[in-house]
Parts: C-alpha cells; structure tokens; sequence
C-alpha cells in the first residue's frame, strides 16, 4: 500500500472517530471529561501524525496532487469546523486566525469578526496575561499546555483552556490550536433543570445596550438639523457617565475642530478641550484612514498627546481603556469627525461587543451631522 493510501485511510479514521465524538454531546456532565480527553488525543495526532505526513507527502511530491490535493485540504477545513468542542487557532501573539462553529457558539462572537484580533480580548483582564504567557511558550515548543481562564460573556463560568502547537502547511512560524470546554459541576447546574439558567450578566448588559442606542437615535432625531455643534453636545451627553467616564468629540477630518469634551468631576477638562486634535496621534488616524481603535491599558501615554498643561491625555485622566472611532456613515465614506471614549479607574474596559455598538452609533452620529439645514459645519 502506498503511502497516500495509507494517509488516506488514516485520515478516514480519524473522520469516523470526530462522528463518534459529536454522539457524545449528549452525554451528562460528569462524563464530559472523558469525552475532552478523547478529543484531545484525536487533535494530538492531527497535529502530531496526519499533518506532518500530509506535509511530507506534499514536499516528495504527492501522486495525483493538485485536485486530491485541494479536496484534503477542504477535508481538513471541514474537520475543524465541524469539531463539537470550541476550538481556535491562534499565533504566538494570540491572534485568531480561525475559529470553529462551536468556538463562535461560546464565545458569542462571529468567526469573521473574532479573526484577526487577540483572543485574549474574550477573557476577563485577570486571565489575559497567563494566557498570553502560555500561548507562548507552547509557539516556543515548549510543550503543550492547560488552564483554566473566564470569558468576558460569562465570568462566572470556569473555561478549561488546552493548548497545543501545530505548525500549518508551508507557514514559517508554529501556530497554536486551542480547545475550550467550559467545567459546568452538578452544583452549578441541578439535574433536574432542563437547560442551563439564563446569563443574566450578559442579558442585562444586552439591554443597557439596547437603551444606550433608543436614547442615543432620540437625541439625533430631536437635534436642530445642520446644528453640528449640537448634535455633538448631544450625543456626548448621552455617551458620558452611563458609557465612558470621558467623551471627547472633534468635528471634521482635514482640519479637525474640538466641540465637546465631557469629563469626571473635577477633572481637567479645560485644558484637554484646549488641546489641538491635530496632535492627537489616535484622533489623526482615524480621521484620515478611518481605523477604529480599541485599547485596554494604553502601552503608549502618547497617543492621544499631551493636554494645555503638557501632560500626557491618557496619564493625566488615568485611562485604562479607550474607543476612538471615525464617524463616517459607511465604510468608504467621508469622515465627518472623530468621537473618543475613555474608562479610568476600576471601571470594566470596554469589549469587543461595546466596540461594536459603538461602531453602529458613530454611523447615526454621522448620518446626523451629514442632515442640512443649519450652520456651524466644520471645513473638511
């Protein structure tokens, strides 16, 4: 038997196994852990056994390759996507790459929207750096790793998170594939509840949410059209306290205007109003390349310049975590100003799910600033 039959009927295998591993969902609880073994052994000899021989295979130039070829690859793909287990695959730096169906299921987030940013932007602050650590360590080749982390959606629930390394095709740098399976006890739920209690964290932040948005199209629809400056004092007095500690608005894209900044008491607002937007590295960015920013714990104090006094922004108002984000009414569309929240303090940093409410207001906000009718627009 040739050595692509034999990877063949190995990779047959191991489908039929994956098949036995979706039957088992049914399983109680208690016998999950045996199932979670079981699929991670199936994992390890995709990344210890199938990939480096489809890999070799490839390299002594596989018979038939090119449509066989693709059809394994589609296989593959398949495969991960039809894992039962959240699974996702990462760099070194956590980003994501690829996440599966049951990866999106658990963590609340969309696959195309998880790609491409750090995992570690789903977990609670307190697990991010361990996280990163071992994530490194296990792209180092230094073994395969475990631990146990929270997500943001639901903090309560312990998340048993496994890391192995696993280097793709032709890439030059090992990714790591990670497998989350939340540890539900007895305790946390009864065997006599048909289904698993409602996430009342997560419904009442889906509903301040809602409110957030109802409160923020009234004050659009009911500012004077054309008032610029007002429709900004508006949208910023609804964003400020419920949302963010600080709300900064410029007006404008080539020539920015600063029109409102709303802060804590007794904060130094004055001289942050008097600041230049021009030199506010972040605000310049996203009025001339309309890139959105989220940032917890600010690694740079530049980047939102210094104030009247000369202070760096974010050391003086102690930010731990940011939003800046054009106001354009669709993607390629002009940008109409720039508008920038700040958290301080003990306050929850802002997630990737209030990241993507604020992207839809800021395009009502820019559909209101865009309404004729009165003056005050500021030179573009």
């Amino acid at each position: 038997m040739s050595q692509t039959e034999e990877f063949g009927e190995d990779l047959a295998d191991f489908v039929r196994r994956v098949a036995e591993l979706k039957s088992a969902r049914s399983l109680p609880p208690e016998d999950l852990g045996t199932v979670l073994d079981a699929a991670i052994f199936e994992l390890d000899h995709v990344a210890g056994h199938l990939w480096p021989t489809y890999e070799r295979l490839s390299a002594d130039g596989m018979p038939g390759a090119g449509a066989p070829d693709r059809d394994e690859q589609r296989l593959l793909r398949t495969i991960f996507q039809r894992m039962p287990l959240p699974v996702a695959l990462i760099d070194r730096e956590t980003v994501v790459r690829r996440m599966n169906v049951a990866g999106t299921a658990l963590t609340g987030v969309r696959a195309g929207f998880a790609a491409g940013r750090p995992l570690t932007g789903l977990l609670v602050h307190a697990d991010r750096v361990a996280f990163r650590s071992q994530t490194a360590a296990v792209a180092r080749g230094e073994g395969d790793r475990s631990l146990v982390v929270h997500l943001q959606r639901s903090p309560g629930t312990p998340v048993r998170a496994t890391l192995t390394a696993l280097r793709p095709g032709t890439e030059p740098r090992t990714a790591v594939l990670v497998v989350l399976q939340p540890s539900v006890t007895r305790a946390q739920q009864p065997p006599s509840a048909p289904r698993p209690a409602p996430d009342l964290g997560e419904a009442t932040r889906h509903a301040a949410q809602l409110d957030l948005a109802d409160a923020m199209t009234t004050a659009l629809l009911t500012a004077p059209a054309g008032d610029r400056a007002a429709i900004f004092e508006r949208a910023a007095a609804v964003l400020h306290g419920r949302f963010a500690d600080w709300v900064i608005a410029d007006d404008g894209a080539a020539r920015p205007q600063r029109r409102t900044v709303l802060g804590p008491p007794d904060a130094p607002v004055a001289d942050i109003h008097a600041q230049d937007p021009a030199a506010c590295p972040l605000v310049v960015e996203a009025a001339r390349g309309g890139a959105a920013s989220l940032q917890v714990r600010p690694a740079d104090p530049d980047a939102f310049g210094r104030d009247a006094s000369g202070a760096h922004v974010l050391v003086r108002a102690e930010v731990t975590s940011l939003l800046c984000v054009p106001l354009a009414a669709r993607a390629d569309g002009p940008v109409e100003g720039v508008l920038t929240l700040f958290r301080c303090g003990a306050r929850l940093a802002f997630s990737m799910a209030e990241a993507r409410a604020v992207d839809v207001l800021s395009r009502h906000l820019a559909l209101a600033l865009r309404r004729e009718g009165g003056t005050g627009r500021a030179g573009r």
